[in-house]
């Protein structure tokens, strides 16, 4: 009648991995040399940077794994 899902005692593991956060943390840093040098003034380099960061490291930032973890989640036959 109301019984409740058995918990897997599985340990849960974080979608991202070290690597995730290395490349997020580039990410974050390019946007922010890219702001620094809109206020400045630059027209050229700035918006580079900011569509660099924003279209290509952050998302890239989530496409990486690591090709441990790849092994380690495949099934041994």
């Amino acid at each position: 009648m109301g019984e409740k899902p058995k918990k897997d005692k599985e340990k849960s593991k974080l979608p991202f991995g070290r690597k995730n956060y290395l490349v997020f943390a580039l990410g974050i840093f390019v946007i922010v040399v890219g702001y620094i040098f809109l206020a400045h003034g630059s027209i050229t380099i700035a918006p580079i940077l900011l569509v660099l960061g924003y279209c290509v490291i952050i998302p890239l930032s989530i496409i990486v794994r690591d090709k441990k973890e790849d092994q380690s989640e495949k099934p041994i036959p």
